[in-house]
């Protein structure tokens, strides 16, 4: 019992958030991985290294979470320009090459692992900014500089990242304006900027449905804006067609998933029972989600919900029990991005939101991006951890205090109850002195 209260520091409402979300993976993973398993003939390896990857992601948890919270500040220094330089690579090679995954260049293979460097600027940004706001606040807010420092970082991620991947993109920049409002940063400013960036991506809009697929198609760099335009049209243009006439292979992934979840009930059909993850390729990523409804009904996507909902309340009390502003920041933006990550990728499977490719953070299938995400939980442990040592240290101090008082107390009623036997003692001493000058008189 005490080796695992020495494994499991922290805060324990998110170490069980973390071992569901992980758990909910695992089985689902292996139901929705249908595609894989028959495309690689292996039954057992999708979900094997999907575990093996699990287990890697424990391990940086338990690791980060025993890191104290200062270090993390060192991130960045390191992170944020190696991610710049792979960022560019990976769209130059994506540009010359014409190497792609999906349709986009995001990937790239070290020593024969894949990984995305978009997933390492992510967290570089998140921390960097945690960093300037912390840096730069003063009685009345965050310093008019920290606009400026803030919005050149997030920039620069922004354009390497928005031509491959414009949701994570979008996503980033949403989260990093979260954190804004939360850091103080002057509502002028920030709503300003937010007013400008809305009326461009308007036209931007405008102009991109404007534009022919065929010159989309053709023209070199643009490869991805034909994506957008499908997907934008796809999801405004919504009409009714008779069952007769509907085609199922239009927008197939999008059909499926919410016939998975027309299909299903309050408690699903059961574990590993769907039957839409043979026909949709990214049931174990995009549309996992999907999945979990078809299988664990509306009760298990209640409670993935929950789940989420909860890891941002917890994330909320942390920093409010921090007395320096770095560690709250840098909470408070992780739980941001996991939380909005996940809102997105349910709102997607639910066709709420156009498609954006964003996986459910720690349950998708993923091999970087899990990991990641396994290291956002290791730093809102750590922060955790530094809370309720605090905490120790308030009540130690409480107990301190309380202890010196009861001692001060206890000496002022002995002294109390002995001066009344003092008196007496020397009204007695004074009566015996004069009854021996009578008798001697």
């Amino acid at each position: 019992m005490d080796l695992l209260k020495n494994i499991f520091k922290g805060d324990k409402v998110i170490w069980i958030i973390f071992l569901c979300l992980c758990l909910i993976s695992i089985v689902e993973v292996f139901s929705a991985a249908s595609t894989l398993t028959y495309k690689s003939g292996d039954h057992w390896g999708p979900i094997t290294q999907h575990s093996i990857i699990l287990m890697v992601g424990a391990v940086v948890v338990v690791f980060l979470h025993n890191v104290p919270y200062k270090w993390f500040q060192v991130f960045p220094v390191f992170l944020y320009p190696i991610s710049l330089v792979l960022l560019a690579f990976v769209t130059l090679m994506g540009i010359i090459t014409g190497d792609r995954v999906n349709g986009a260049a995001r990937w790239m293979t070290f020593m024969g692992l894949q990984f995305q460097p978009s997933e390492l600027a992510k967290m570089a940004v998140i921390i960097a900014v945690s960093f300037i706001l912390s840096k730069r606040q003063d009685e009345y807010g965050a310093n008019p500089s920290a606009f400026k420092y803030i919005m050149i970082l997030t920039g620069l991620v922004f354009l390497l990242i928005a031509p491959e991947n414009l949701s994570t993109a979008m996503l980033l920049f949403g989260v990093v304006c979260m954190m804004m409002f939360i850091g103080r940063v002057s509502s002028k400013k920030l709503f300003g900027m937010l007013g400008i960036m809305a009326l461009l991506g308007g036209v931007a809009v405008g102009i991109l449905m404007a534009i022919p697929a065929k010159t989309l198609h053709s023209t070199p760099g643009l490869h991805r804006f034909e994506t957008w335009q499908n997907r934008v049209s796809g999801f405004f243009e919504k009409e009714e067609v008779p069952a007769a006439k509907f085609d199922i292979d239009k927008d197939a992934q999008i059909a499926h998933a919410r016939i998975a979840i027309a299909t299903s009930n309050v408690v699903g059909k059961g574990p590993g029972n769907s039957v839409q993850r043979d026909f949709l390729s990214q049931a174990f990523s995009d549309f996992i989600f999907a999945i979990i409804i078809e299988e664990l009904g509306l009760i298990g996507g209640i409670f993935v919900v929950f789940f989420y909902l909860c890891l941002l309340y917890r994330a909320g009390k942390i920093a409010q029990k921090c007395e320096r502003t770095f560690p709250a920041f840098l909470v408070m933006g992780i739980a941001l991005l996991l939380v909005s990550q996940a809102i997105l990728n349910m709102m997607v499977a639910v066709g709420l939101f156009p498609v954006t490719g964003q996986p459910l953070p720690l349950v998708s299938k993923g091999g970087t991006s899990t990991l990641i995400n396994c290291a956002y939980i290791g730093m809102i442990l750590s922060v955790s951890r530094y809370t309720a040592h605090l905490e120790e240290q308030k009540e130690h101090d409480a107990q301190l205090q309380l202890q010196i008082a009861t001692d001060a107390a206890a000496n002022s009623e002995a002294q109390t109850a002995a001066e009344p036997t003092a008196q007496i003692l020397n009204s007695d001493a004074k009566f015996e002195d004069e009854n021996d000058i009578n008798k001697n008189s």
